[in-house]
């Protein structure tokens, strides 16, 4: 194993305890204790060190694995989780999604019966500086103030991640993604600052700031030879603005860019609020040859009804669907319905979250149009994005290669 880890392992029966047990020593790991169901295991748990891995069952009397995680999450309990179940593949991934949405680092989601393979994967996950970071992870408030102040200073910058023809290895365009670069306290991630922006009223003026940066790099590759189309996200509150289209086309008229380079992308809930207005600021923007991207798609409840009203050219999967469709039927199942509907209303789909070669292959198999993940490339400032083709054109040639 990568690191010195000590393992705690709940589970009812006895008989599966000693083989996980066996199966983790034999991996090299500490089994620092075992519990018949989650009362046990807690109690247990106020009278020792705490281990690096709880490895627990999910089906169990007494209190069970999904009750245990809960208890972990509610007292912030910062350790990290392998599940196990016989029970079928949906409801394990539903536990999974569960300690995702509870900020708990998972490791694995594994079917019944434990295998070394299995168990040495979901083991290779672990990341101390994640377990050290579960309960130091202020996030940076940002007052309105200075938002406005990074406006007029222009210290917001954006990084570009590369989507990728999943036939070709092509790069077809790019997501801009805005960074912030604060003077004293260094780079802030969107989720700290959107949320304000919308709040206080300057979500437009970031909007703006990010096209801009946008279209800057856009143009620069676009002198270059460099044809592809570049993405940016849109807010629910933008939306709503009626004189919102004018401002983005006459934005991008005034880099001298075709509107048909630049894909604008919205979640599937940004028109759940003023209908009118935001169903017209995107037929115009439509009709004035935007690209138009349902982001997302299939994290709400409204998609089928949203692909109905709205003018989109993309439908985008959202990375919960993606990341593990190749060990996940229902997955899979949900990611070859999405395509195909894509398919039959001339959508071109992009899968975004790519992570490994196997949900690659899976979405080849579907004929997926795009994938986007870290497989493929990163996020990067512009300025790296003509390096890092050259230098990743084989890579991504190989990986896209057609199946045999």
């Amino acid at each position: 194993m990568q690191f010195d880890l000590s393992v705690f392992i709940v589970e009812d029966s006895l008989i599966q305890r000693m083989h996980a047990a066996a199966l983790c020593t034999e991996l090299g790991l500490r089994v620092m204790g075992e519990a018949s169901d989650g009362n046990e295991a807690l109690l247990m748990l106020q009278n020792m060190p705490l281990p690096d891995v709880m490895l627990i069952d999910l089906e169990m009397p007494g209190m069970d694995g999904i009750e245990l995680i809960q208890e972990l999450a509610h007292k912030a309990i910062p350790v990290s989780i392998i599940v196990s179940s016989a029970k079928e593949d949906a409801l394990i991934a539903s536990v999974e999604t569960m300690l995702q949405a509870y900020g708990l680092p998972v490791l694995g989601a594994i079917r019944k019966p434990l295998t070394l393979t299995q168990l040495d994967k979901a083991f290779g996950k672990f990341n101390p500086i994640s377990i050290d970071q579960l309960q130091k992870r202020p996030e940076v408030v940002m007052a309105s103030s200075e938002i406005t102040r990074a406006l007029i200073e222009h210290q917001f910058i954006a990084y570009f991640q590369p989507k990728i023809s999943i036939k070709t290895g092509v790069i077809k365009g790019v997501e801009s993604l805005i960074r912030w670069q604060h003077p004293e306290k260094g780079l802030i991630m969107p989720s700290q600052f959107i949320a304000i922006a919308e709040e206080h009223g300057l979500i437009n003026e970031l909007t703006m700031e990010v096209l801009d940066l946008a279209l800057q790099q856009c143009r620069h590759w676009h002198e270059r030879g460099l044809k592809i189309t570049v993405a940016i996200n849109l807010s629910m509150l933008s939306l709503s603005n009626s004189a919102f289209a004018e401002q983005i086309a006459q934005k991008v008229a005034s880099y001298s860019i075709d509107p048909s380079f630049i894909m604008l992308e919205i979640t599937e809930t940004a028109v759940m609020g003023d209908v009118g207005n935001a169903l017209g600021t995107l037929a115009r923007l439509r009709l004035k040859g935007f690209g138009l991207s349902i982001d997302d798609y299939g994290t709400g409840f409204s998609s089928m009804q949203q692909l109905s009203r709205i003018p989109f050219t993309e439908l985008k999967l959202d990375r919960s669907f993606v990341d593990g469709a190749h060990a996940k039927p229902h997955l899979r199942a949900i990611l070859a319905s999405a395509i195909e509907i894509a398919k039959k209303l001339d959508l071109r789909s992009v899968a975004e979250g790519v992570e490994n070669e196997d949900d690659l292959t899976v979405l080849k198999e579907l004929g997926c149009d795009i994938v986007q993940g870290y497989l493929t490339a990163k996020p990067m400032p512009g300025e790296d994005v003509v390096a890092w083709l050259k230098s990743n054109n084989q890579r991504l040639r190989d990986l896209c290669k057609p199946l045999p």
